[in-house]
């Protein structure tokens, strides 16, 4: 299925964080918090100014974000559990060098 947020809204994937802890302690589901960590899915042609000119937004697909603990709506598309939030709510855009990416 196809999705395609309206004005300045975003789709985001969340980026599971590791399950053990540096100390080599495995952390169970239940204590586990949700990752504010996500890759952007799709997003929205941008919010209208004043004046009615459109601004397109920051964040572009496949750009890896760190949003709000508590932002966004949580929605289930095609079984899949992903977040739908504003632009506003995203804190930052997570860059990562060349050199991180070869190694990846």
């Amino acid at each position: 299925m196809k999705f395609r947020p309206l004005h300045d809204r975003v789709l985001v994937r969340r980026i599971e964080a590791d399950e053990k802890t540096a100390g080599g302690i495995i952390i169970p589901d239940t204590a586990k918090e949700k990752p504010q960590e996500g890759e952007v899915i799709a997003v929205g042609p941008g919010a209208r100014d004043e004046s009615g000119k459109l601004t397109p937004l920051d964040v572009k697909v496949d750009d890896r974000i760190l949003f709000g603990k508590w932002s966004g709506t949580d929605i289930k598309l095609d079984g899949e559990d992903l977040l739908i939030m504003k632009e506003s709510d995203i804190l930052g855009v997570i860059e990562i060098s060349a050199s991180a990416r070869q190694a990846a």
